[in-house]
């Protein structure tokens, strides 16, 4: 269960539907990414809208799961920098996505910032 709702949130932020998306989160989600806690929906629908909203295309690399977690692992381009991996741990309850480990190298979007 928690891969299929992980890979229908992915689905819907990477094409852009941000209310789709966040139907996937709960109200009380907390988020551990490279720049600090993020907790609550809006807290969160915040931090991932800039980022979703500027992709240019994804690739989904990996996912497994079981009934609690799931793990993707994906590329993404952007206007920023062509390349960036990320990976996503997420725990599922009741049907929606409650804790995210969200995982990705700042550096290349440091060094693309730097040199613009």
């Amino acid at each position: 269960m928690a891969l299929q709702i992980a890979l229908a949130y992915y689905r819907a932020w990477t094409g852009k539907d941000l209310d789709a998306a966040i139907a996937y989160v709960a109200d009380d989600i907390v988020c551990d990414a490279p720049a600090g806690r993020i907790e609550g929906v809006a807290a969160y629908r915040a931090f991932l809208e800039p980022f979703a909203l500027s992709l240019i295309s994804t690739e989904l690399i990996a996912a497994y799961g079981d009934e609690q977690q799931a793990l993707l692992m994906y590329d993404t381009a952007s206007p920023l920098v062509a390349s960036a991996p990320g990976a996503e741990c997420v725990t599922v309850t009741g049907g929606r996505i409650t804790y995210s480990r969200f995982l990705f190298d700042r550096l290349p979007f440091h060094l693309a910032r730097a040199a613009a």
